[in-house]
C-alpha cells in the first residue's frame, strides 16, 4: 500500500475514533442525566443600588420536571433580602402535573408575603402560560408567543409497519383499557372517546386556572382556549397578560411590589461549568439533560406548544 493510501486510512480512523468518543460520552451523558444528581451551583449578583434584591429564576426548557424551579423558589422565598421574585419564562409548556406543581408553588410563595411577576421571553406558551397565571404580574414582550391554552395527547402508530416486516405483539391484560395507546395496533373508537374525556377533564382545570388568575369569566376564556397562539400584543388586549415589556419592565415592577426603595439588585442561582460543558458545550450537555429529564417524568398529556 502506498504511503497516501496510509494517510487516507489513517485519517479515517482517527475520524472514526473520534466519532466513536463523542457518541460515547454523549450517551454517558444522558445516563447520567437520567440519574445523576443537579451539578453545583453558585449565586451571582448585579447592578441596582439597594441592598435588597429581587430573585431571577428561569425556565428555558420544555417543562418535564419542576423539582428545581420549586427548590429555587422555596429558597429565595426564605431569604430576606429577597423582596421579589421574577419568574423568566421561554418556554413552550411540557407534561401537566410539573407546571401545576411549580404554579402552585407561585401560590404559595405569594401567600407567604413574596409576590413574584413572570418575564415572558420568546415563546411562554400552554404549560407555561398555566405557570404564569399563579403570578402577581404578567409582562410580556409584544413578539411574545403566548397563549396556546390547551391539552395534547400524542399516540404513534406502527400497526401496519409491522405487519409489512412481519413481527407481531401478544398483550395480555387485565381490562379492555390497560393497553390503550398501543402503538402496535390502530386506537379503537371507545379507547379513543376515554382519552377525549380524560382530556377534556385536564382542559378544565387549565380554564379554571386562567379564570381565577386572570379574574375573566368562564365563557370569554374558553372562546381563547382552542389551543391558538397570540403575539404579546394581542394578549394583551384579550386580558391574558398586565403589561407589556421587557425583562427590566418585570424587575422594576417586581421591586416596586417588594417595596424596594431605589434600583433593586438581582440574584439568581448559576451553575458551575462542568467537563461536558467544555468538551460538548453547555448547551448540547443541557439538550442531552432535558432528554434524560423527559426520559423520566414521560407523560401522555402535555400543555405544550408543538411546532
Amino acid at each position: 500500500m502506498s504511503s497516501a493510501g496510509k494517510w487516507i486510512i489513517g485519517i479515517v480512523a482517527a475520524f472514526a475514533g473520534m466519532g466513536f468518543i463523542i457518541l460515547a460520552m454523549a450517551v454517558f451523558m444522558l445516563a447520567t442525566a437520567v440519574t445523576a444528581p443537579e451539578s453545583d451551583t453558585y449565586e451571582e449578583s448585579w447592578g441596582g443600588t439597594s441592598s435588597d434584591r429581587v430573585a431571577l429564576i428561569e425556565i428555558e426548557t420544555p417543562i418535564f420536571d419542576a423539582e428545581d424551579v420549586v427548590r429555587q423558589l422555596r429558597k429565595y422565598r426564605q431569604w430576606n433580602t429577597v423582596k421579589a421574585i421574577v419568574l423568566r419564562l421561554d418556554s413552550p409548556g411540557g407534561a401537566v402535573v410539573p407546571s401545576h406543581e411549580i404554579y402552585e408553588e407561585v401560590l404559595r410563595t405569594e401567600k407567604h408575603g413574596k409576590p413574584v411577576v413572570v418575564s415572558m421571553g420568546s415563546v411562554a406558551a400552554s404549560g407555561a402560560y398555566y405557570i404564569a397565571c399563579g403570578a402577581s404580574r404578567i409582562v410580556s414582550n409584544p413578539g411574545t408567543i403566548t397563549g396556546s391554552i390547551g391539552v395534547v395527547s400524542e399516540f404513534a402508530s406502527f400497526g401496519e409497519l409491522l405487519d409489512k416486516i412481519g413481527i407481531e405483539t401478544t398483550i395480555i391484560k387485565s381490562g379492555e383499557y390497560k393497553d390503550i395507546g398501543n402503538p402496535a395496533r390502530e386506537m379503537r373508537d371507545r379507547e379513543r372517546e376515554h382519552l377525549q374525556r380524560t382530556i377534556d377533564n385536564i382542559y378544565d382545570q387549565f380554564v379554571e386556572v386562567v379564570v381565577r388568575g386572570r379574574q375573566l369569566s368562564d365563557d370569554s376564556v374558553r372562546t381563547l382556549a382552542d389551543g391558538r397562539i397570540f403575539t404579546g400584543e394581542q394578549a394583551y388586549g384579550l386580558g391574558l397578560v398586565d403589561t407589556l415589556g421587557t425583562l427590566q419592565t418585570a424587575v422594576t415592577i417586581a421591586g416596586t411590589l417588594g417595596k424596594i426603595e431605589g434600583e433593586p439588585r438581582i440574584t439568581r442561582e448559576r451553575e458551575e461549568e462542568s467537563l461536558m460543558d467544555i468538551v460538548l458545550g453547555a448547551q448540547t450537555r443541557q439538550t442531552i439533560e432535558d432528554m434524560g429529564t423527559r426520559l423520566r417524568n414521560q407523560s401522555p398529556l402535555e400543555y405544550r406548544l408543538i411546532y
